[in-house]
Formats: C-alpha cells, sequence, structure tokens
C-alpha cells in the first residue's frame, strides 16, 4: 500500500513539474521567440501607446468613425472579460427585437446606404468581439463618415479599398476589414480623432 501511494506521488510530482512548469515555460518562450507580436496579444502602437489589439473588436460610436459588429459580450457589449454570443435561436423575440432596433439605427445613420444592409451589421459574431467586418458593412458607412469627417467620399472609399484584407493563404475565409486599423487610420489621414470614439 506504501509503495502505491509513493508511487502516486512521484507521478503526481513529475507531472506537475512538467506539465504546470517545463511545458508552459517552453511554449511561452517558443511564442516569445517566434511570434512575440502575435503572443503578447497583436497589440495596435500609436505614438508608442497601446490603442488596441487586432484581435479584438471595440465600440466606435461617433459619426465620424466606423462602426463595427453588433456585441453581445456583456451588459453593454464589447467586454473582453465576457466574451460570448447571446445564445438567442432563430425564434428568440429578444433577438427579433433587438436586430428591428439595430436596422433602424443602422437605417437612421447611413440614409444614402439603400441596398440590403450587409448580414454581419446586424448580427453579433459568437464571440462579441470580432474585430472585423465585411467590405460591404464598411461601405455602407463610408458617406456619413466622410460627412462627419468633412473629407471627400471618394478619399474615405479609397482609405476602406486600401484596408481590406483578403481571404487567409488566399482561400480560407471571405474578404474583411479591420475596424481598428480602419479608424485609425482615418485619424492619421484627418489630422486626429473626430467626435465620440
Amino acid at each position: 500500500m506504501l509503495t502505491l501511494v509513493r508511487q502516486s506521488l512521484v507521478v503526481t510530482l513529475l507531472l506537475a513539474a512538467v506539465l504546470c512548469g517545463a511545458y508552459p515555460v517552453l511554449v511561452t518562450g517558443a511564442a516569445q521567440a517566434l511570434l512575440p507580436h502575435k503572443a503578447n496579444g497583436s497589440p495596435v502602437l500609436v505614438d508608442g501607446r497601446v490603442a488596441g489589439s487586432e484581435l479584438i473588436g471595440q465600440n466606435f460610436t461617433g459619426a465620424g468613425y466606423f462602426h463595427g459588429r453588433p456585441s453581445a459580450a456583456g451588459d453593454g457589449g464589447y467586454d473582453a472579460s465576457a466574451s460570448g454570443g447571446s445564445n438567442l435561436g432563430p425564434t428568440s423575440r429578444a433577438l427579433a427585437d433587438r436586430m428591428r432596433t439595430d436596422v433602424a439605427a443602422l437605417r437612421a445613420e447611413n440614409p444614402d446606404w439603400t441596398a440590403p444592409l450587409p448580414a454581419d451589421m446586424v448580427t453579433a459574431s459568437a464571440s462579441g468581439l470580432d474585430p472585423h467586418v465585411s467590405p460591404q458593412g464598411v461601405a455602407m458607412q463610408v458617406a456619413r463618415v466622410a460627412a462627419a469627417r468633412g473629407l471627400p467620399v471618394n478619399t474615405v472609399a479609397a482609405l476602406v479599398d486600401a484596408h481590406v484584407e483578403g481571404p487567409e493563404l488566399g482561400l480560407l475565409g471571405e474578404p474583411r476589414v479591420n475596424v481598428l486599423r480602419l479608424n485609425l487610420a482615418l485619424d492619421a489621414l484627418a489630422g486626429g480623432r473626430a467626435e465620440g470614439n
């Protein structure tokens, strides 16, 4: 019996040393050596300060900024500590009401857009923190952003075109636009931040 207890303790301590010590140190060291930007959260720096992450969506609300997807993460959305979807199904009255409200708000904010609304602009992602929107989701906002910034529409549209990312490896996924990177480029183009965030 004592032999079994001793063997169990030795195996437990050995596995704890490997799995709780050596393995995390090895993986962290490899990540820092090979992919330090990604290992540290893919921060986006502006003048040496972190403005956000390429991987986490932010809530831009001002008229002079492009807005991202709706978020169900946390009470007010965009809460990285509460990442997740709403778990509301297609027959949910709450989901239908929220989408109806979002559609009305998008139409009021972007009256020049007469085409159907892009689905990603009225549906939250599974994480609630998707940093990307479709090129159509950005295109519908160009006229509003240009007017709020006092910029020509074609200038803002060209900035959008320059920020469209293609599918991963040329074939995985859909074209998309990182909203944080686009808004930071817009600030740089316009010479500063717009009202609101």
